[in-house]
């Protein structure tokens, strides 16, 4: 019978040191036609990014979400933030993700994958769920990206609650969006690497 190992917890978490993040010399924002074609050319020379979305918050009750309004991809050496309001934005980051033979690695897309659909009219394919991989290693519950970060690099991964529940649909970002962003789809690229090496080993 197999033992079931626990995630890390909050208060362990804690006491580690912080995990590198991204800054914004590596993070490329995505807003416009010309921007679109060269992330496409750039994104699209890999065989794996890390993939997140964020949406709009909804505090009413019966409000529905138009989200996702912004997509991220990440490399381990670069993220691209697609601001999805943009026609152009919109039609290549559908593009991307319906791209074969390239992993997009990410925890929690259950969500993500419903709204794509809807709003990009596409289903993702080659969609890693990592918290599926850490299960299959024997973790006992959904690992996210904290506790995997933890478990793979010993590393506190810093999330800003503020940035979290801001306004995605805004025109303009702000510097503690696009790092929040940005670092989510990277450190998943991280993780699905770090995990990719310990299997081959």
């Amino acid at each position: 019978m197999q033992i079931l190992k626990p995630a890390p917890d909050k208060d362990a978490i804690a006491l580690l040191e912080p995990f590198e993040r991204l800054g914004l010399d590596r993070i490329t924002l995505v807003s416009n036609a010309d921007q679109a074609g060269l992330a496409y050319t750039q994104l699209s020379q890999y065989p794996a990014w890390g993939f997140d979305t964020e949406s709009k918050p909804t505090f009413k009750v019966g409000e529905i979400s138009d989200g996702p309004h912004i997509l991220q991809l990440a490399t381990a050496q670069h993220a691209w933030i697609f601001q999805l309001n943009d026609p152009v934005c919109r039609a290549t980051a559908a593009e991307l993700l319906a791209l074969e033979g390239i992993v997009k690695a990410g925890f929690g897309l259950g969500d993500d994958r419903k709204r794509i659909i809807h709003k990009l009219k596409i289903d993702p394919v080659g969609i890693l769920e990592l918290n599926t991989v850490f299960r299959e290693k024997g973790y006992r519950k959904d690992m996210g990206v904290k506790g995997a970060v933890a478990v793979l690099f010993n590393k506190r991964f810093i999330k800003s609650k503020k940035a979290a529940t801001s306004n995605w649909a805004n025109l303009r970002l702000s510097e503690a969006q696009l790092i929040y962003a940005a670092n989510d789809a990277y450190a998943a690229m991280r993780v699905f690497e770090s995990l990719s090496l310990e299997s081959n080993a």
